[in-house]
């Protein structure tokens, strides 16, 4: 009953969208919010991280390349550390894939990565296989 309860709950909850450069944000939000799903946006890894102790999210969409001292893979840690529910549920977003750092996080993380630029139908697939498709 309560993976029931757990699968109801998640799916109805957002999306956490950790994202600093706005006009990104602004894409992420409207091209899921137009498919249905629910946004919470974060401009910051700290940000997402605050959001993430005291929230219920279906999933998350993290950029791995942020200002501020806790990026992409900072916040993947910290899921695998203090949210398991989310583990698998991460999706990262980057400009970066050609550092070998990122292509060894990726690896390590397992987590899809889409890449900046990156095409609607792109996000849209990583989305549905990581999260489900909208309620």
């Amino acid at each position: 009953m309560s993976q029931t309860l757990h699968a109801t709950a998640s799916t109805g909850a957002a999306i956490l969208v950790i994202e600093d450069e706005p006009s990104v944000m602004v894409l992420l939000r409207s091209t899921l919010e137009r498919h249905g799903y629910r946004v919470e946006p974060a401009a910051s890894g700290v940000e997402g991280l605050r959001l993430l102790s005291g929230g219920q999210f279906r999933g998350v969409i993290t950029d791995i390349r942020m200002p501020g001292g806790v990026n992409g893979a900072d916040v993947h840690a910290w899921i695998v550390a203090n949210r398991p529910d989310l583990r698998a549920r991460v999706v990262f977003i980057t400009g970066d894939v050609a550092s070998e750092e990122t292509v060894r996080m990726l690896e390590r993380t397992g987590a899809p990565c889409v890449e900046k630029p990156f095409r609607v139908r792109q996000l849209l697939d990583a989305v549905e296989k990581t999260f489900g498709k909208a309620p």
